[in-house]
């Protein structure tokens, strides 16, 4: 497969008043073209981080990039690029669908020019072309009399619909990667299917890779090639679906995937919550950073990072548990395979 992303030791950081938060810590992972990569992990472990700077769109200051890091699109360093190639990259070569739709859409913009603004700056359209275009785009993503709604306000849309409007926006100049931040939180789950649906049919016939950053591993699992699971600012798992889903290794894998409601349960039972909090992230990580809410938490965890271990091509856990020493766990029954 033709490679197009290349993310290797990115750190970010944000200068506050009590100090430096050391908000994504030395991630390394890689996208292929058509592909989709899910970043997965609680709020605030960094995986909007991490997707804005693959543009560079975390304010700076008080955010900042450290050195060492690499965000490689094409080939193309991206944390070396001018202004005016950013300019170029952002909407037409990677495009991202933000968290909410209704704050991310200009209230006193008709739709059509929203869309036609990037159609005008990276294709050079006219105004009569870029609606056009517009319009096409709307019909695209299903939304109905488009030709008409073009010369509508967001508020005059639902949410379900205002959603389609920014992938409409984002996918509008053909980008090679698309990033969708948590594109479903606040639909309901009939709209969080039809979007989902909508974003792998476009995927298919755009040859789009795709990002898709979440918290709900529900929301990936008929979704996404890849998945890596973020905790405090690292990657601690990542591998396929089909790995993370049935071989996951983590203990915070295995919490993500226990908290996930079933069909196999009974009604009332009690669905699994993951207790304790996320570390400080402006104090300095020694050893595991999820060793104050593991179960499996062992004395190393507390002292040392642990390494990175590969169970296969494409899966690895950075886990104590999988040192040759550690004691033999029984890994909890999540998911189960269907007969």
């Amino acid at each position: 497969m033709e490679r197009i992303l290349e993310v290797s030791n990115l750190s970010v950081s944000f200068h506050t008043y009590a100090g430096e938060v050391k908000a994504v810590r030395g991630i390394n992972f890689s996208l292929d073209k058509g592909e989709t990569l899910a970043l997965v992990g609680e709020s605030g472990c960094g995986k909007t981080v991490t997707a804005k700077a693959l543009m560079r769109l975390n304010p700076e200051p008080p955010g900042d990039i450290k050195e060492g890091s690499s965000v490689k699109f094409d080939g193309e360093e991206v944390l070396n690029m001018s202004k005016e190639r950013l300019k170029k990259l952002r909407g037409a070569e990677i495009s991202m669908i933000f968290q909410d739709p209704m704050t991310s859409l200009n209230p006193t913009m008709k739709i059509g020019d929203q869309i036609a603004e990037s159609l005008k700056i990276h294709n050079k359209l006219n105004k009569k072309e870029s609606l056009d275009r517009a319009a096409k785009m709307l019909e695209t993503v299903n939304i109905p009399e488009p030709k008409e709604r073009i010369n509508n306000y967001p508020h005059e849309f639902s949410g379900g619909m205002r959603q389609r409007v920014m992938i409409a926006m984002a996918l509008a100049c053909n980008p090679k990667i698309l990033i969708a931040d948590e594109p479903t939180t606040a639909l309901d789950v009939t709209i969080q299917a039809q979007i989902l649906e909508l974003l792998k049919n476009l995927q298919s016939t755009m040859n789009t890779a795709i990002i898709l950053v979440t918290h709900d591993l529900g929301v990936v699992a008929n979704f996404a090639d890849r998945i890596n699971v973020i905790y405090a600012g690292q990657i601690i798992e990542e591998g396929t679906t089909e790995e993370i889903f049935y071989e996951g290794e983590h203990p915070y894998t295995w919490a993500l995937l226990s908290s996930v409601p079933r069909l196999d349960i009974e009604s009332k039972k009690e669905l699994y919550s993951l207790g304790g909090t996320p570390p400080d992230l402006l104090l300095p990580l020694e050893g595991c950073p999820f060793a104050s809410r593991c179960r499996y938490c062992m004395g190393i965890c507390r002292e040392k990072m642990p390494p990175k271990t590969e169970i296969s091509e494409n899966h690895s856990v950075t886990c104590w548990l999988k040192h040759p020493s550690a004691p033999r766990i029984e890994k909890p029954d999540l998911l189960r395979r269907a007969q």
